[in-house]
């Protein structure tokens, strides 16, 4: 489920050429930004509570030079342990203009674990990407990407597009990206599907929202949603709520708090 909690934050990357090309100015978040959201889990026809997540964002080193440190973790309720367990947590750590430096994922996933590295240079004008990938006790597989175009993860994909401004773009925009995991990289469609007002549930809060699609292909290249996600109107972008198609079933995900915001909270109602 991480994987899409990631790919709500629209990925708006297309076109962008390696490292003094693949910094962006950041206009969403500071450090100590922290979010938290309720996962629900569609079972028999009925929602029940399946965990959190949370993600953080602070300023730090890496190898010698500033950095945002990043990470996002989810965790399963005890209830829904007993149908699918998940402990996963994802780390990213990006240059202060946003450059994708370094990326981990581990997850515990019902009875497997999987742990995913991206490691992120520029030689050349190029960016390059090395990957390393283990599932449970099994050797470890490693691969290798260079391209003219940037490569992005998940959670630095997600910093970047936040910054983002889709003024002007009509319903059925499309944007294409390079997404990195630990085991290839690959090009990936984000579809914008207009905006919309979103209330929370159980709440008196609405929210006026931006909504966008992740388009995923399956092997017969037929195209299916995986995630429609819900996006403040405002500088902060924040996701309030994700739509989540799942191979084992339905989700969904709900902005529950918010602090260290970087900007006001404008397209709150």
């Amino acid at each position: 489920m991480k994987k899409y909690i990631c790919l709500f934050l629209f990925a708006i990357v297309c076109g962008l050429q390696a490292q003094a090309q693949c910094s962006s100015k950041n206009t969403a978040f500071g450090s100590g930004e922290t979010l938290i959201y309720d996962l629900y889990f569609n079972w028999k026809f009925v929602w029940i509570k399946a965990g959190t997540a949370s993600m953080n964002i602070t300023r730090t080193t890496y190898n010698g030079q500033p950095a945002y440190k990043s990470y996002l973790i989810t965790r399963g309720s005890k209830r829904a342990d007993d149908i699918f367990k998940m402990r996963d947590t994802l780390t990213a750590y990006t240059t202060l203009d946003l450059v994708p430096q370094y990326y981990k994922k581990g997850s515990f996933e019902g009875k497997t674990y999987r742990k995913e590295e991206v490691w992120y240079s520029y030689p050349n004008g190029k960016c390059k990407v090395k990957m390393r990938y283990q599932r449970d006790k099994n050797p470890a597989t490693t691969d290798t990407y260079s391209s003219p175009y940037c490569a992005f993860d998940m959670i630095s994909m997600l910093m970047r597009a936040r910054s983002f401004d889709p003024t002007g773009w009509k319903a059925g925009h499309r944007i294409r990206f390079i997404m990195a995991s630990g085991k290839h990289c690959e090009w990936q469609s984000i579809v914008y599907r207009g905006k919309k007002k979103f209330k929370i549930e159980g709440t008196n809060t609405t929210y006026r929202c931006l909504v966008f699609s992740f388009m995923e292909k399956d092997k017969k290249g037929k195209e299916k949603e995986i995630v429609k996600f819900y996006i403040t109107d405002d500088a902060n972008h924040l996701p309030v709520r994700l739509d989540l198609n799942l191979n084992f079933g339905t989700a969904k995900a709900y902005l529950t708090g918010a602090k260290g915001l970087r900007n006001p909270q404008t397209a709150k109602l």
